[in-house]
């Protein structure tokens, strides 16, 4: 039998890190947040002083680097070249990088192969902006979250806050409505939902309410 993959893509600040962590404890899946593959290629080459808009130097960089997930007390944590990176890839800066350095085939080929290489042999909920319409197309299941980008920005920036990231309402707003510009344009993976995925508007449910209706999808298909 194939391993079991949900796919949860969406909008930054939709809410998927979250329901995806918990419908993974639900269901003794793996929990892989895609994203955090681009935002580790990207911090590399903020860190060697690239910028995300050079193709050829970026590209160049992100061949030879080792980004892996091991298992922490509290989740996963991510590894850039052996260091632990987990905090560092959640800056701004870093989010609006990762937005371009994503964008280049070269680089999307390899998180790709490596996001896949993931869930080899052991079912998996994944989340990202592509997972159900390039990473696993096949997927058991696809959920494309949303919000409204107010409430999107009010979260991340209580998230933000709790990492010590001072961010007001406003600048989060314009950043994360930034990166739904770039996300939606980029020629290569744009972010759509995948024509078969159910369309989950979170803009007035919690995250428990939220992974109750995934949970009531996977019945439905008997995956749960």
């Amino acid at each position: 039998m194939k391993p079991l993959v949900i796919a949860i893509d969406g909008p930054a600040g939709a809410g998927k890190s979250t329901v995806a962590r918990r419908l993974a404890e639900r269901l003794g899946l793996l929990y892989v947040d895609s994203g955090a593959t681009y935002r580790a290629a990207a911090l590399k080459a903020l860190k060697a002083g690239v910028s995300p808009d050079d193709e050829p130097a970026v590209v160049e960089l992100v061949a030879s680097a080792i980004i892996e997930f091991v298992a922490g007390d509290s989740g996963s944590r991510v590894l850039l070249d052996g260091d632990d990176v987990t905090a560092a890839i959640r800056s701004p800066e870093v989010s609006l990088a990762a937005s371009k350095v994503s964008r280049y085939p070269t680089v999307r080929q390899k998180m790709i192969s490596l996001q896949r290489s993931l869930a080899r042999g052991r079912g998996v909920v994944m989340e990202g902006r592509d997972i159900g319409t390039v990473v696993f197309p096949e997927a058991s299941l696809k959920v494309f979250l949303t919000a409204a980008s107010e409430e999107r920005a009010r979260r991340r920036q209580e998230d933000d806050q709790q990492r010590g990231q001072a961010v007001g309402l406003e600048q989060t707003i314009a950043a994360i409505e930034q990166r739904d510009q770039l996300d939606k344009e980029r020629k290569m993976s744009p972010l759509i939902p995948a024509p078969d995925a159910v369309e989950v508007d979170s803009t007035n449910l919690t995250a428990d309410q939220v992974v109750e209706r995934i949970l009531a999808l996977a019945r439905e298909k008997k995956m749960a």
